[in-house]
């Protein structure tokens, strides 16, 4: 007779090959992804359960093994090709190279996990290689889709390359299960991959209750360098065409044209990338030139990727949060500030449309719109009170994406599937 047996999980592998958990956020490769892998993890930990996040080495003066993640968690860098910054499609080159780091560290230390779950396609080509050698299951999370990507993309070289297409076909087929964050997701997965859908459970990231809570906006505004009477408009996140950050400056310039009294002492903040570089990145280039065409240089500033332990304060400071992207899976950014308390104006596209409810904790606007969005952004920059009411609002309704109760949720996929694996006779 066959009898399930009931799993107990003491140590995942949580793969993040090819951005570091702990990068400061809006840098080239650094978002949403990166602050799940990191809070997550911490939060396994907090229940118990030892996590090693495994990610290239982009330093060689680095400390191979970090403890930041509190309560039995690592992260350990695997050098794996050059020890700096690579362009992504250059990391699949050192796959293998970094399947053996992986395979060596777990030797060295004697140490046997109980299941993999890997973070974007590079991560799952890896886990598949793992698993041939450790024998335990794969729970998959992609955060962004190459052909969502192509379905926005405005030149050639935003696409995704045919390597990732394939990549992550292969990727959804071998996984024993896939984490959708939304059910838009969902329907992306099993529409445009022909995923099983018996093989995806639909779980949203969390946020950190205790980081993004409540600042007296002075107090924040203090800490971040921003005078306490000035109006404060934040993006948080990278730069990068389908942010759609250039919807933005072209919404900021209409309002200045038409309603400029509502605009005195305001600012627009944009965290992310490097605005300083003696050789800027194309995008950075391109909305720089942008904010000088429009005549918006002294109502949008740049600030550069920021730690991501200041972010509250930013969130807090600001009177909203503007995400104008023509595509997101979930929405890290927008669930962070509401957390804090701060409406969310964001594009009804892919998960913020799923995240942010409209009219409740801020609003929708159809992306590529400048003239919606500037409508909005006046609103809210006119209204104090409906200001205050959506915060308020959006503050109560992210009290369920506590990560506590996320962990339960995935805790019960994992059982799932290590059961999967622990069948006697």
């Amino acid at each position: 007779m066959t009898q399930a047996v009931t799993p107990k999980i003491k140590r995942i592998a949580m793969l993040s090959v090819h951005t570091c958990p702990l990068a400061m956020l809006g840098g080239k490769k650094t978002g949403g992804m990166n602050v799940y892998v990191r809070d997550f993890s911490s939060e396994l930990g907090r229940q118990g359960i030892l996590v090693d996040v495994f990610t290239r080495s982009q330093d060689d003066c680095a400390p191979r093994i970090v403890h930041d993640l509190g309560n039995g968690g690592r992260v350990v860098h695997i050098v794996a090709g050059p020890e700096k910054p690579i362009p992504v499609d250059q990391v699949g080159n050192y796959l293998d190279e970094f399947t053996a780091g992986v395979l060596a560290f777990a030797a060295s230390e004697n140490i046997q996990y109980d299941l993999i779950h890997s973070h974007y396609w590079l991560s799952g080509l890896v886990a598949d290689r793992l698993r041939d050698a450790w024998q335990v299951p794969i729970v998959h999370m992609f955060h962004t889709l190459g052909h969502m990507k192509n379905k926005i993309a405005q030149s050639d070289s935003q696409r995704a390359s045919d390597a990732r297409l394939a990549g992550e076909y292969q990727v959804m087929a071998l996984a024993d299960k896939l984490i959708a964050a939304t059910p838009a997701e969902e329907a992306q997965l099993i529409e445009l991959y022909d995923a099983d859908q018996a093989k995806i459970a639909i779980i949203p990231p969390g946020v950190d209750l205790e980081r993004f809570q409540p600042i007296i906006k002075e107090t924040a505004k203090k800490r971040v360098g921003i005078p306490c009477g000035d109006t404060n408009i934040l993006f948080a996140g990278r730069i990068e065409p389908l942010k759609g950050i250039d919807t933005m400056l072209r919404a900021m310039a209409l309002i200045q044209q038409r309603r400029p009294e509502v605009l005195h002492n305001a600012c627009m903040a944009i965290i992310g990338g490097d605005p300083w570089a003696d050789d800027l990145d194309e995008e950075m280039a391109r909305l720089q030139q942008l904010r000088h065409d429009l005549d918006i240089h002294d109502l949008v500033t740049f600030l550069g990727a920021k730690d991501q332990d200041l972010l509250p304060n930013y969130y807090a400071a600001a009177e909203m949060v503007v995400m104008p992207s023509h595509y997101e899976s979930f929405g890290m950014v927008a669930l962070e500030a509401m957390a804090m308390g701060t409406p969310v104006i964001a594009s009804e596209v892919g998960g913020l449309a799923y995240l942010v409810k409209h009219g409740v904790t801020g609003y929708h606007v159809p992306s590529r719109d400048p003239e919606a969005l500037a409508a909005r952004i006046y609103e809210l920059l006119a209204n104090k009170d409906c200001r205050q009411m959506l915060g308020q609002q959006a503050r109560e309704y992210a009290q369920q994406y506590a990560w506590p109760k996320i962990v339960d949720r995935m805790m019960a996929v994992y059982e799932e599937v290590v059961a999967g694996e622990l069948v006697i006779e």
